[in-house]
Parts: C-alpha cells; structure tokens; sequence
C-alpha cells in the first residue's frame, strides 16, 4: 500500500492570493465564466457531499447545484462576492443565480494533493491533473480538469 505524503495547501481565510500559488511558475490567470446555478440556503448544519469530500457548512451558507448535478458550498461570508441573483431570485433566497467574472489563479497539479479548508476541519482530496484554485479571498478549492475546461477562461 502507497503511504506517500500528498502535498497539502491551506486556506488562510484571508483576503488576497496565497504565495504557494501566485509566485508558482506554472501557474495561470482565470477568469470565471458566467454560469447558471440552483442555490440554496442551509438552516442548519450539514455536511455537503462534493467530488473531492465532504465539507461541513453553516447555517446560511450556500449550497449549489451545477449542471452535472455537482454539489458545493460557498460560505455565507464570501457569497455576494462570488454570485449574483437572477430574477425573480431575491438575494439571499434560495433559487438562480449567476457566477460572476472573478479572476482566480490555478495550478494544475500532477500528483494527487489535498487542500484543508479555513473551517479546520473540511477537507478535500485532489487527483494527478487536478487544478488547485486560489480564488483570491483566502480560500482555495480543487477543480477536475474537465469542469475547469467549461468553468474557466485561462487568460495569461
């Protein structure tokens, strides 16, 4: 059995772009492309099933549904900077809302890595081919390579 040590990146919970991935050589610039989502508001604590793990979310964190059925969180704290509702979507109701243009900074990754969330105890597990998004805000987030091919717009 393979015991290797995966490389592991923490998000801060800071605002601005972690050295690890802004001062990489290989890494990208991005834009996020505008996409549709179904979001909900939790009430509750609960665990959200993604691709790359389980991540626990808060009451008023948003949980979205992307086209394949994909399931995320996004903090309540970083939301209103990420998305925006679409009529008749009131902001902060459950419903559609629209990815807004963010430029991120990734690194594709070939080696299986792991990212730790700044809750301390979420955790998501990335695969060789992998990107590692640094969203700009403190958080970081793992992307297969397929979604970030339809999701991102690498502009240097």
């Amino acid at each position: 059995m393979n015991h290797e040590r995966r490389p592991t990146f923490r998000c801060s919970g800071l605002g601005g772009f972690s050295a690890e991935v802004a001062d990489h050589p290989r890494r990208v610039k991005a834009r996020k492309l505008e996409r549709e989502v179904e979001v909900r508001f939790t009430e509750e604590p609960c665990i959200v099933r993604t691709p790359e793990g389980l991540v626990h979310a808060r009451p008023g964190d948003a949980i979205l549904t992307g086209n394949g059925g994909q399931h995320w969180r996004v903090s309540q704290a970083k939301f209103a900077n990420k998305y925006r509702p679409l009529p008749p979507t009131l902001p902060g109701q459950s419903g559609h809302y629209m990815s807004l243009p963010n430029q991120i900074l990734a690194l594709q990754l070939q080696e299986p890595f792991e990212v730790l969330l700044a809750d301390g105890v979420s955790a998501l597990s990335g695969h060789a081919g992998d990107w590692l998004v640094d969203y700009g805000d403190g958080s970081l987030g793992i992307v297969a390579e397929d979604i970030f091919a339809t999701t991102y717009e690498v502009i240097s």
